[in-house]
């Protein structure tokens, strides 16, 4: 899971797709943390991708990272607890402490459940990786 999420901090920006009425949505991330063994990302409650990952939780990640990319493809579960966004807070403070507090009742996290991480690179065969 480790090397999952110092890949997606390396990219510095990385990119989540959703999907709403057949129509994929895909808008740029940048903060991740691991918390309890899980990959979770942050967002707030009163966008869109809120929305639609709580109607449809199959999401993709994708970034890049000199010469390489990977493809996170999971469904993704909010965590309610306040530990979590504790835990993203703390990962992320320079992105997210101008945005968010953690009982601002806007920052929701989402975990990854039932993924698969794939790095891929032009030299070397897939790194596949179960979450």
């Amino acid at each position: 899971m480790n090397k999952i999420t110092e890949y997606l901090k390396s990219c510095g920006t990385f990119y989540l797709a959703t999907e709403e009425n057949g129509q994929p949505h895909v808008r740029p991330f940048g903060a991740v943390c691991e918390f309890e063994g899980k990959l979770y990302i942050v967002t707030n409650n009163q966008k869109k991708v809120y929305q639609q990952m709580k109607a449809n939780g199959k999401v993709e990640i994708c970034g890049m990272y000199k010469g390489t990319w990977i493809r996170v493809e999971g469904e993704v579960k909010e965590d309610t607890r306040k530990e979590a966004r504790v835990a993203m807070m703390n990962d992320n403070t320079a992105s997210l402490s101008s945005m968010y507090t953690v009982d601002d009742n806007l920052m929701t996290v989402f975990y990854f459940e039932h993924a698969t991480a794939t790095i891929y690179s032009f030299h070397a065969d897939p790194e596949v990786i179960k979450l």
